[in-house]
């Protein structure tokens, strides 16, 4: 689907606004993953929307302290 350099990308930016995320809170990082994965398949590819997209996700993410 995409080819390794945007896959490194999309990696770096989940791991950059789930950084105060527990690995743990698995829905709230899948929630995020599957947000960005979105935005880049529909062609946001640029890092600075992939981590606004992320961030937009993360705010609404559902988490276990909720």
């Amino acid at each position: 689907m995409f080819d390794p350099a945007m896959t490194a990308l999309l990696c770096i930016v989940l791991d950059e606004v789930c950084e105060d995320v527990s690995r743990y809170e698995t829905g709230a990082r899948t929630h995020v993953a599957l947000s960005i994965l979105e935005a880049a398949t529909n062609g946001d590819t640029s890092p600075e929307r992939l981590r606004q997209v992320g961030r937009e996700a993360l705010h609404g993410a559902p988490t276990m302290w909720r």
